[in-house]
């Protein structure tokens, strides 16, 4: 497809318009201009992995993205993980988003935790690499350390990619690293290994729970035009995928919060149509 104006590197992760099937996130990427889709596996296994590369192969869209593989600590992550890739392949992605996980229930071993999720990574990482797919550790905000990810810190991130190599990179998303005080220094590190840039805003108050509190770009606390500069700078030139988890967007019908991704990203980021 030709992308609207201006939109040439934006993407729409499917979790923003939690709502929609696939086929409906599929068509409004095509009627909004936006070329590129991030896919959750969610919203894939409804379709069937066939159908869903069909779908987004028919439409001309470029998959940024799969999300998620992860959870090293899950029973059967191995396997879960292994299918993850192959989806990934399979749907035409060169990039498999990792969300590590958090600690084992009843367990407040976090080094534990950390080195099950470094030895699910290496073992993961060759069988990733022959299927073509690149592995991209994502860090999450501390506050779902317990949860979610036991990696906190770009730092770590690249730490762990470091040490699995096979083309083990990591994700910058701006909702989880923003307030890191080296990330400046951790973004330039990660040169080359940058497989996936995400954004969207943090809003105040946060809700109960935490998990909804990102907001359309622009409407919280985030600096997105420059950390969008340091992964420029870095050599990023892939897309920037927009990933929102809020009620309100959710509930928002999907060709209006399309029309404000589009105008956010050509209005706050600044990219050429804008």
């Amino acid at each position: 497809m030709t992308p609207a104006p201006g939109l040439d590197k934006l993407s729409l992760n499917t979790a923003t318009t939690k709502n929609w099937t696939l086929a409906e996130a599929v068509s409004g990427c095509v009627t909004a201009g936006i070329p590129g889709i991030g896919l959750w596996r969610e919203r894939v296994a409804e379709a069937g992995v066939e159908r869903a590369a069909k779908l987004v192969r028919s439409a001309g869209l470029t998959v940024t993205s799969l999300c998620r593989g992860g959870f090293f600590h899950a029973p059967g992550a191995l396997e879960d993980n292994r299918r993850a890739v192959e989806e990934a392949a399979a749907l035409g992605t060169d990039t498999l988003v990792l969300v590590c996980g958090g600690l084992p229930d009843g367990s407040r071993d976090l080094p534990a935790a950390r080195r099950t999720v470094a030895d699910g990574i290496a073992e993961l990482a060759p069988y990733a690499e022959a299927h073509g797919v690149k592995l991209a550790i994502e860090p999450l905000h501390p506050m779902f350390c317990a949860d979610r990810a036991v990696v906190s810190t770009l730092g770590q991130a690249l730490d762990l990619a470091n040490a699995a190599g096979h083309g083990t990179g990591v994700v910058v998303d701006a909702y989880h690293v923003w307030w890191d005080p080296q990330l400046e220094a951790q973004i330039a590190r990660a040169s080359g290994r940058i497989h996936a840039f995400q954004v969207c805003d943090w809003l105040l108050p946060l809700p109960a729970g935490a998990l909804l509190g990102r907001g359309h770009v622009g409407d919280g606390s985030i600096d997105i035009p420059r950390i969008a500069g340091l992964v420029a700078a870095a050599g990023y030139d892939g897309f920037t995928e927009v990933e929102i988890f809020h009620q309100e967007v959710w509930d928002t019908p999907g060709e209006q919060t399309l029309r404000t991704l589009v105008e956010r990203h050509r209005g706050v980021l600044g990219g050429p149509g804008s």
